[in-house]
């Protein structure tokens, strides 16, 4: 998979994180580029799941990724790429 880092949103709470969430996020982004779409759905360390109540602003459903136990990014997929959309180091605010 490729990672895309690009959307406007996701680049203001990526450089609003301190220094361990910033090294928790490029740790869970390494691994990302590593593994397939298949690996990455039945790792249960990243716990990537659909959230039901939200699509993307084109209409693309969009999915939470665990960086830690409290942290998680929301993304998209497309094709082959993983487009982050935001970071939530409040575990919570990923689903709101």
């Amino acid at each position: 998979m490729k990672v895309d880092l690009n959307f406007p949103l996701f680049q203001k709470d990526l450089f609003s994180l301190n220094k361990n969430e910033l090294a928790a996020f490029f740790r869970t982004a390494k691994k990302l580029v590593k593994m397939d779409l298949t690996q990455i759905q039945q790792s249960s360390g990243l716990h990537l799941e659909k959230i039901r109540v939200m699509k993307s602003p084109g209409g693309k459903p969009l999915y939470s990724i665990r960086v830690t136990r409290s942290f998680r990014a929301v993304l998209t997929i497309e094709n082959d790429y993983f487009r982050f959309i935001s970071l939530h180091p409040d575990h919570d605010s990923a689903y709101r």
